[in-house]
């Protein structure tokens, strides 16, 4: 006889508390929470077969006056569980769909098909869905087997009627979501420990021994769920007691953006202890870029700084990017000369003999005691309030002086300013933040002068 569909769909009345008696093999339990990001617990909420509506279940047995007695068995007690049956494996794998929730499987099929080896090749092809084993005869230890290898329970025919199997089927279906929900969430922590192990090795590790500047740095993804953007940062000290500091921005979203920010960032670092400086190391920049990029339309925004042994004075570049925030006591907030700022590396091709013009330097002084905020474009560009006026660099150095004058400092100016953006935008910010502070303290000392390599 071919597989049918049955008719019947009456609500069920047994009751959902009683137990089932079939002996099962006991699991830990699951954990009472777990530390996961609320954004990663969402990403795995998803709808499971036979969350709604009635149970589809799928009977796989020989017999196809069996799939008959079943159906009986239901429509006695009344149920919303809809039986489909095949009378083999290969039948019943053609017969799954998404929405099949629970399998009730002969261990005695013939051919091969029976037995572990049949249950764990349908636990293989429908990974996601309850499955109960069906014996012929009271065997303990067959069941618990069953179990062991997957099976959420195990039933015997002798001993089924319409009400232990109704509760067996709803049983065996809420195990296997309350299984696969802590499967979900234990992978989710791995992944976030295994991220934020990834994320400590892909960002820079300032180094800026002997200069006696203080160095703090958040980022954040725009992307949710995201390991890194396509904003980059470093900070290096040169044998010649030069600071060096570098924050660049990767236009769009992406992993291949990110992976171009990190690119950039390592190929700065790199050329900067060659002995490569302002536009020569600029271009060189450009240069990998174009290489490096998946499109002609990626371009790159850039700002850099090369601070003087004596810490009194810099050269600044700005290559399409914001000027950074010089910070001083008793004074307000003001940006560093951008008027002379160049292109965004990428976005126009190199002058050849002539590149130098195209990001040309700006000499600025500091003075004795400074801080130095850089950032990226994504501080700046979210909302305030419900409308399109967004932050802007007069805002921010609005907010900045208004932080300076409670006090806040070091990695407390940078946190509340990041989180009074994130307030007045009305929630995270769409685009990648990354935020530098480099500071001067007054204790802070030129060094000596370490030898050139």
């Amino acid at each position: 006889m071919p597989a049918t569909e049955s008719a019947h769909e009456q609500q069920s009345s047994a009751p959902s508390s009683m137990p089932i008696p079939r002996p099962r093999v006991s699991r830990a339990p699951a954990k009472a929470s777990v530390p996961v990001e609320p954004a990663a617990v969402a990403h795995f909420v998803t709808p499971f077969p036979g969350s709604t509506g009635a149970l589809q279940v799928l009977l796989i047995d020989e017999d196809p006056e069996y799939a008959e007695t079943v159906r009986n068995l239901l429509a006695e007690v009344g149920t919303d569980v809809r039986i489909r049956s095949a009378q083999s494996l290969d039948q019943a794998e053609a017969l799954l769909t998404p929405d099949t929730a629970c399998i009730l499987l002969d261990l005695e099929l013939p051919d091969g098909g029976g037995g572990l080896d049949g249950l764990r090749r349908l636990l293989r092809r429908a990974p996601r869905t309850a499955v109960l084993a069906v014996t012929g005869t009271a065997d303990v230890f067959l069941g618990a087997a069953a179990v062991a290898a997957g099976a959420q329970d195990f039933l015997v025919k002798q001993e089924m009627d319409g009400r232990l199997l109704t509760r067996a089927v709803r049983y065996a279906v809420e195990r296997k979501r309350a299984d696969e929900s802590q499967r979900r969430l234990v992978e989710a922590e791995l992944r976030g420990q295994e991220n934020a192990r990834l994320q400590r090795h892909l960002l820079p590790t300032p180094l800026l021994d002997g200069s006696g500047l203080t160095f703090h740095a958040r980022y954040r993804p725009g992307r949710r769920r995201a390991l890194l953007g396509g904003d980059f940062y470093d900070a290096v000290r040169t044998g010649d007691g030069t600071v060096h500091v570098v924050i660049g921005d990767v236009c769009g979203h992406g992993p291949d953006e990110a992976a171009l920010g990190v690119a950039l960032r390592i190929a700065w670092r790199t050329l900067v202890f060659a002995g490569l400086t302002g536009e020569a190391l600029l271009g060189t920049l450009q240069r990998v870029l174009e290489h490096e990029r998946r499109s002609e339309e990626i371009f790159a925004t850039l700002c850099m700084l090369a601070i003087e042994p004596d810490g009194e004075h810099a050269e600044l570049h700005l290559a399409g990017h914001p000027a950074p925030l010089l910070l001083r006591e008793f004074r307000h907030p003001e940006l560093l000369p951008y008027d002379n700022g160049g292109p965004a590396l990428g976005l126009l091709p190199l002058l050849g003999p002539a590149e130098t013009e195209q990001w040309p330097p700006h000499k600025v002084r500091l003075g004795e005691e400074w801080s130095l905020m850089l950032y990226t474009d994504g501080l700046i560009e979210g909302r305030i309030g419900a409308g399109t006026r967004r932050l802007g660099q007069e805002g921010l150095i609005g907010m900045v002086a208004d932080h300076q004058q409670s006090g806040l400092r070091d990695e407390l100016l940078i946190d509340t300013a990041m989180s009074e953006v994130e307030d007045l935008n009305g929630g995270a910010l769409a685009d990648d933040v990354a935020v530098l502070l480099l500071s001067r303290p007054p204790s802070s000392v030129p060094s000596t002068v370490l030898p050139t390599p």
